[in-house]
């Protein structure tokens, strides 16, 4: 047995290719019956292969595991395996639901089912925190294409489903112009103060009417942005000049950039926003 992937103990066994002791020896349990190489350490994807063979390849895999296998980029590669099969008791690591399925809302991907990127949506919608929830539709829809209205067309057929409420919320207010967590949550800080909606993702253009900088978000027509600086921005010094060189052909061009960072303090940049915007609105009264 040389392959990486995890394998079922019982099979490796039934058919030859290991004797017990050496199964004993050189591979280790992961899950009941799953196995691996003693000095494997295991991705995300390869923990979702164990928990779909320990479930004797009946489940399915989904919500944020099915959104990492559809190439989402947020998923916390630390994060229980998620399962829909009918088990009440799962071991640590996996997390499993009792939901049904129609045909169409699954498909084999890379050998293994996976819930469609609109199922998944629909069910990380439901049953996330609206905050967590809205970060990873965020980045789901915008690795997969998929379009609201084809989620809320897959609720239409779950009338009575739990968290629909939750869900058109989160649909209404979810943007794939956001490029990270702190995006997301800094445009619901702003929507959630009564702020007008901001655009993401604003395209700055040279005078030759090719973009210059993308804007995380704000509002164009009074030339007023809002973005989160990260660490790395302060951190990696090639970042930081390119910042201070952006910065100043922004100021150039007359944009106000409110710039957030993880010290802030929502009330903090609700106000620092909400001026920005008040004084540019009195000045082209």
């Amino acid at each position: 047995m040389t392959s990486d992937e995890p394998f079922l103990g019982s099979e490796a066994v039934a058919s030859g290719t290991l004797r017990r002791d050496q199964l004993r020896s050189r591979f280790r349990a992961v899950l009941p019956d799953v196995y691996v190489r003693r000095d494997e350490q295991l991705t995300l994807r390869e923990r979702a292969v164990a928990a779909w063979l320990w479930s004797h390849r009946q489940g399915v895999l989904a919500g944020q595991t099915a959104a990492a296998w559809h190439g989402s980029k947020l998923v916390d590669e630390q994060q229980p395996v998620e399962l829909i099969w009918s088990n009440a008791r799962p071991p640590r690591g996996v997390r499993t639901y009792d939901m049904k399925l129609r045909p169409e809302e699954f498909s084999v991907f890379v050998s293994v089912p996976v819930t469609t990127p609109p199922r998944t949506v629909f069910d990380i919608g439901r049953l996330e925190p609206i905050g967590v929830a809205i970060a990873q539709m965020d980045a789901l829809m915008r690795a997969t294409g998929v379009k609201v209205h084809e989620v809320h067309e897959l609720a239409d057929r779950h009338p009575g489903a739990r968290g629909l409420r939750q869900l058109e919320a989160a649909l209404d207010l979810v943007d794939t112009g956001s490029q990270s967590p702190k995006e997301t949550w800094l445009r619901l800080v702003l929507i959630r103060a009564g702020l007008p909606r901001p655009t993401t993702q604003i395209s700055v253009m040279t005078a030759a009417g090719t973009p210059m900088y993308y804007l995380d978000m704000g509002w164009e027509h009074l030339m007023v942005a809002v973005e989160y600086d990260g660490e790395h921005h302060r951190l990696d010094r090639w970042q930081y000049t390119r910042d201070i060189r952006r910065r100043e052909a922004l100021d150039r061009l007359g944009w106000i950039v409110i710039r957030v960072i993880a010290a802030d303090r929502p009330a903090d940049v609700i106000g620092r926003v909400r001026d920005a915007l008040e004084f540019r609105a009195s000045s082209l009264r």
